[in-house]
């Protein structure tokens, strides 16, 4: 038996390729699979927590991918490496270096000349990292997370929260999220600083 996943509204289906680089051929469900990534995210923020980040280095394409290999590395084979097919969103595959370099340029760029608030520098690198839509999956947690390395160890700010306190109505959550990822898409950021923030 394969691994059976149902993908949500804003989630990016696996090809057949990425689904055999599971690491952990038990897995057979989304909620098993949902488990063990969060487990392995649990380290990375751990490994996150531990590491004296370097602003310097947070911004660059190794730390973007590294991160992403500590979150799911235990998981998935492909992890931390740029996906290398087409996905119902994100860019052609062969232009996610260049996209990212730009991304990170214009990221250094904003910092350096205040262009915005901490926040809003967080909010749209997140919001353009998962535009890019560099890995085969685990986009959204990754952009998520490097907001919040970017809001605490280049801001020195407090993380976002991102309605962790209350997934009990998870269903309405992910739709604000989704709304306010539409509205970003749209070139307004703020429901999604404020959706961050809650």
């Amino acid at each position: 038996m394969g691994l059976e996943l149902q993908y949500g509204d804003g989630q990016t289906p696996l090809d057949e390729e990425e689904k055999e680089d599971l690491k952990i051929k038990s897995i057979t469900t989304q909620g098993e699979l949902d488990e063990f990534e969060q487990l392995n995210i649990e380290k990375a923020v751990e490994w996150t927590i531990h590491s004296n980040l370097k602003p310097e280095k947070i911004l660059t394409e190794k730390f973007v991918k590294d991160l992403h290999k500590k979150m799911f590395s235990d998981v998935w084979r492909w992890a931390g490496e740029f996906r290398r097919s087409e996905k119902n969103i994100g860019i052609k595959w062969t232009q996610i270096g260049i996209e990212l370099k730009n991304l990170l340029d214009d990221t250094k760029y904003w910092i350096k000349n205040n262009t915005f608030s901490p926040e809003e520098v967080a909010i749209k690198f997140k919001h353009r990292i998962v535009s890019i839509h560099c890995f085969p999956n685990g986009n959204g947690r990754h952009s998520r997370m490097m907001a919040d390395i970017i809001m605490e160890s280049i801001f020195e700010k407090e993380i976002f929260t991102w309605h962790q306190s209350n997934m009990v109505k998870a269903d309405e959550i992910k739709k604000e999220y989704i709304d306010a990822l539409k509205k970003a898409d749209n070139g307004n950021v703020k429901p999604l600083i404020k959706f961050a923030k809650n």
